[in-house]
């Protein structure tokens, strides 16, 4: 074996080893320090990519749990407030039953039952306008399907969960009319003898004497009651008209006095006379409507659902006819991002509660809207109950299509997402969370492969000092 002094190829093997030893000795330490066996790139790129892919989904998992947890609170929200109205419709039901028990109950039993269904209403409206979550209103509307005419004449009631989004003409075919009868005989001098004319079963009497703006004035004041309002007919000022406060087909009006028919009565005669109203007709989207009163509502295509109210025209018994321009549907529903990726999402939509747009368009019934109820007679009792009962279905569908989507959509995702998340968090963990029983044995070998090659290159160092002897 040569010896040389210009090279001292041992002590470099010993180096080169000892930094080999030590470079692993401190990425031993990096892992067990850090917990992680992939700190960067260099320590494994294919598991850097798959395990920084798989950090974006468990963040991303982590925050769409919390989303549907929010998503939860809002539902829970709007049910709660939708609850309470439930509460109210069903005193407010019992209030129509009342008043359906005519055999008991006098003028002024009938006006307290009313005035309390009147303040119930109220109620309603102002649930259904400040109900919010946070800043943001859920029942009136805003958050569901809604609908804007471009038209005076026709107001949007409702839409529903069928309606698409678009924009619909509306067109009246058939006007709709109130019920309307005017006295036969003008009245040009007041009233001869004290008369009681019977309007719709009920005896208003009006005293001799009375001019003909009288006599509108004071069956006027029976409104309530008879479902029916007096004015100067306008073909002829000198007669006086009556028409009911609805429209349709249901309105009526039966009304007879106990005075001849002359120019010194109220014009009436002693024969009973009965008129009905009738219902609008028309189109929307080109397709038949129903119409009920001066209600039409949309029943085939996209508008599906979409119900318009029709004023009237300048003679109020009458709706307006003709094309009566168009609704524009927006979809406003809630959305929520429940997923951890792009699109997923889920929605629902929350209509207005508001009392005009519940209860509409009830086959049969006098009145168009539960806005409209009036238990002023047993009667109209009857027919209060028929709305109120559909406004309590009504109401029970929104709540059960909330409970739907809370435990079939956000609670059943959150659920899957949680268990997708500990998944996730595992396999990431496998790839690079640092295994302790692994690297603690990797660090302990590494640092007694240091300590020797410490030793070693000592040892090698030492190796060129035999040359000494061979010169001396």
């Amino acid at each position: 074996m040569s010896l040389s002094i210009a090279n001292n190829v041992g002590a470099l093997n010993a180096r080169n080893n000892l930094t080999r030893s030590s470079s692993a000795l401190n990425k031993s330490i990096e892992r067990l320090s850090s917990g992680f066996k992939v700190n960067r790139g260099a320590d494994g790129p294919a598991a850097l990519v798959i395990s920084e892919k798989q950090r974006a989904q468990i963040a991303g998992l982590r925050t769409a749990i919390d989303n549907t947890e929010k998503a939860v609170s809002v539902v829970q929200t709007a049910e709660g407030a939708l609850n309470e109205i439930n509460s109210i419709l069903v005193k407010v039901r019992s209030l129509a039953l009342d008043s359906a028990n005519a055999g008991v109950n006098d003028d002024d039993a009938f006006a307290a039952n009313q005035a309390e269904i009147s303040n119930a209403l109220d109620t309603i409206n102002r649930i259904s306008t400040n109900t919010q979550f946070g800043e943001k209103p859920l029942l009136d509307g805003s958050a569901g399907i809604s609908g804007t005419s471009n038209d005076a004449d026709t107001t949007v009631l409702k839409t529903s969960s069928k309606t698409s989004a678009g924009s619909y003409a509306v067109a009246v075919t058939t006007v709709g009319e109130t019920a309307k009868i005017t006295g036969g005989t003008s009245q040009t001098t007041n009233l001869a003898n004290d008369e009681v004319l019977t309007v719709n079963g009920t005896a208003i009497t009006l005293n001799a004497g009375s001019t003909q703006a009288n006599v509108i004035a004071r069956i006027n004041e029976f409104s309530s009651q008879t479902g029916v309002i007096a004015e100067a007919d306008p073909d002829n000022a000198t007669q006086t008209r009556l028409r009911s406060t609805e429209f349709g087909a249901d309105a009526s009006i039966t009304v007879f006095s106990d005075q001849a028919a002359a120019v010194d009565s109220s014009g009436f005669g002693t024969t009973s006379v009965t008129d009905a109203g009738v219902n609008v007709a028309g189109t929307i989207d080109g397709q038949a409507a129903t119409g009920i009163g001066n209600t039409l509502t949309s029943v085939s295509g996209n508008s599906t659902g979409l119900a318009v109210k029709l004023a009237s025209d300048t003679d109020a018994s009458d709706t307006v006819t003709g094309a009566q321009g168009s609704v524009n549907v927006v979809d406003n529903s809630l959305v929520f991002q429940i997923g951890a990726n792009q699109n997923q999402t889920a929605k629902i939509a929350i209509n207005s509660v508001a009392a005009d747009g519940l209860g509409l368009a009830v086959s049969g019934n006098k009145f168009a809207s539960l806005n409209d109820v009036n238990i002023a007679t047993a009667d109209d009792a009857q027919d209060a109950l028929g709305v109120i009962d559909k406004a309590i279905d009504e109401l029970s569908n929104i709540r059960g299509e909330l409970g739907a989507f809370q435990a079939n959509t956000l609670e059943s995702i959150a659920n899957n997402m949680r268990t997708t998340l500990e998944n996730t968090v595992n396999a990431e963990s496998v790839i690079r969370d640092t295994d302790f029983a692994e690297e603690i044995s990797n660090f302990t070998n590494n640092q007694i492969l240091v300590q020797a090659g410490t030793s070693v290159l000592s040892n090698a160092n030492q190796t060129s000092q035999g040359i000494l002897s061979l010169l001396q």
